[in-house]
């Protein structure tokens, strides 16, 4: 583990370039919270980041960036598309744009249906080199033949049969619901260590090196160590910074028991 504080601005210049497999992270977007009034955060600010994300990132490695949107007068500000296109225009693939569904997670406003969801844009650097697909959705025909029909691009209908009979369990989808249980830490946004987890054990292998540059409550590094990965965390907060330190000690201290902790 490797825990530095700072500006990640600044510190990530610092790294190495080629040398991190995945970044797991959710920047502080749209200033929705203060942190402690330490936040500074501009368009200038997060497109000197995803610069210097896509410059650490090794060739066919992975950057997972959880964002959401504010409401400003009567309309969504759109940022995270803004940054989705950003990072396309410094060379990223937007691999994927996954759902992070919160069920029973809202703000209310009269005026609009609640908001339960955040972004989760998966950038790979060229061409993706990991995917260890997670396999928990289960199968209603588990057993069966797969067979059915597929439209090709002239509109034809043509027929789908395999042999080999549907498994127990399927791929998961691309919008993941999740519950936030919070942690044992005073952080406004704490986000779920499953969510973590499986980001990390989809897109990287263990051994390898995971980075957050906004390692606020140090979920990503707790992640990192159930599933045996090298980790790079930043933080600005000095109490953030301290308070997640402590929790990455405290579940170093916990052994895991074999394999990857899911």
């Amino acid at each position: 583990m490797k825990l530095l504080h700072g500006d990640c601005l600044k510190l990530l210049p610092g790294i190495d370039d080629w040398s991190v497999d995945l970044t797991v992270t959710s920047p502080p977007y749209d200033n929705l919270r203060t942190y402690n009034n330490s936040l500074d955060w501009t368009d200038s600010i997060w497109q000197s980041i995803i610069k210097q994300l896509y410059r650490v990132t090794k060739p066919g490695g992975v950057v997972v960036w959880v964002v959401g949107d504010a409401t400003v007068k009567g309309s969504e500000t759109g940022t995270s598309f803004k940054q989705a296109l950003w990072a396309m225009e410094c060379g990223f693939n937007l691999h994927d744009t996954m759902i992070y569904s919160k069920p029973g997670f809202h703000f209310l406003d009269e005026r609009r249906y609640p908001q339960t969801f955040e972004y989760m844009f998966v950038f790979s650097k060229s061409s993706l080199r990991t995917f260890n697909p997670i396999k928990d959705r289960k199968n209603k025909y588990a057993g069966n033949k797969i067979h059915g029909t597929r439209r090709g691009k002239d509109g034809e209908l043509k027929k789908i049969t395999r042999n080999n009979p549907i498994g127990a369990f399927g791929t998961r989808y691309n919008v993941w619901e999740i519950n936030n249980p919070g942690a044992d830490c005073d952080h406004p946004a704490v986000f779920p260590l499953s969510l973590a987890k499986d980001h990390i054990i989809s897109w990287s292998n263990p051994g390898e090196t995971v980075l957050d540059p906004f390692m606020g409550s140090g979920t990503t590094g707790v992640a990192c160590h159930e599933t045996q990965r090298q980790f790079i965390g930043i933080e600005k907060d000095t109490k953030y910074f301290k308070d997640a330190s402590d929790r990455i000690k405290a579940a170093e201290a916990q052994p895991f028991l074999f394999g990857e902790s899911r």
